[in-house]
């Protein structure tokens, strides 16, 4: 098959070329437009990220196409109804970063509970006191985990390494999985009372807009940490404040917050595009939580790993090479 790829960075083009060498490969410099479609149209796939708008204007230009990647888990950017009138298959690549997420969920909870980034600020200036640095133990501790797809089921399996307590809530239970790993799905106030540490990994939709609020955050275990590696929506940041002033939660570890623009896939704040719709820098300078002494906050970076970009590559190579034997994966349309 001779395919275009878009959207692509220098690296990412090597990488293609080092694990596709025996097929003919087309490098189209930005999206696929009705414009861009010139350059492939006489290509049997394209491979897109999220700024290339496939519509059936697009795929009208394209009248060898049988098959589209898209390098992203949304595939919204790509009318699927017209590309299955036209018999054009879409697979996506439906996860890339359960555990490098997961990983920097433990990386919050523990710079937290070790207070890492006050020892380190502190030791920077010559100071090697220790008053006000006493941290705690994660063993024996209750970690309340809100989602158990791919990345929860992650954060439970670390969790239990360190011979923690894992309470879940989802409104799927995978019972068989709490089995395998030992933990126990609660409701969604016991586990808000229950839990020593309490993490966030479910989608962000109009069902779990300010999953934790106003209202139910004084249900909150008194001295609790919240950590949110999710979406910032799903904390009400107001509620969030009055809970570290009061006490209720004594510290929050956030890769996310709630005024940041819409991010479809994590791998766009590595666009360009994407520095010209969202100005980050300035959300984040803005942002009440920036400053507060029991927060820390990273700039939605959790995903941001070698091994996760290249999973983006590597599955998206798996899903070209299953096409073209004819047993497609991934398949979307």
């Amino acid at each position: 098959m001779k395919i275009a790829f878009f959207e692509l960075e220098e690296w990412e083009k090597d990488y293609i070329q080092q694990n596709l060498k025996e097929w003919q490969l087309e490098f189209i410099d930005g999206t696929l437009t009705r414009e861009t479609a010139a350059k492939a149209k006489y290509c049997d796939a394209a491979a897109v990220f999220i700024y290339s708008k496939i519509d059936k204007a697009v795929l009208e230009k394209l009248p060898k196409l049988k098959f589209i990647a898209t390098m992203s888990t949304g595939y919204d950017h790509i009318d699927v109804v017209a590309a299955k009138k036209r018999k054009v298959t879409v697979s996506n690549v439906p996860t890339y970063g359960e555990n490098t997420v997961a990983e920097h969920t433990f990386a919050l909870i523990l710079a937290l509970s070790r207070k890492i980034a006050e020892s380190a600020e502190r030791t920077r200036h010559g100071d090697f006191t220790l008053e006000g640095l006493r941290g705690f133990d994660l063993k024996g501790k209750t970690i309340g985990v809100i989602g158990t797809g791919h990345i929860g089921m992650h954060v439970i399996r670390i969790a239990k390494g360190f011979e923690m307590n894992v309470v879940a809530f989802d409104v799927k239970k995978e019972l068989a999985a709490a089995k395998k790993l030992g933990f126990k799905y609660a409701d969604f106030d016991s586990l808000l009372q229950k839990s020593d540490i309490i993490t966030l990994h479910c989608p962000y939709n109009k069902a779990t807009h300010h999953l934790i609020n106003n209202g139910n955050i004084g249900k909150v275990k008194k001295g609790a940490m919240l950590i949110n590696t999710a979406r910032g929506g799903l904390v009400e940041t107001r509620a969030l404040l009055r809970a570290l002033d009061n006490g209720t939660i004594v510290a929050a570890g956030l890769d996310v917050l709630e005024e940041e623009c819409n991010i479809k896939e994590e791998k766009q704040l590595l666009s360009k595009d994407f520095e010209k719709e969202c100005d980050l820098k300035t959300m984040l300078g803005n942002h009440m939580l920036l400053n507060h002494k029991n927060v820390i906050i990273t700039p939605h970076n959790a995903f941001n790993s070698k091994e996760a970009l290249v999973r983006i590559l590597s599955m998206t190579i798996e899903n070209i090479k299953a096409f073209e034997k004819k047993k497609p994966i991934n398949i979307v349309s």
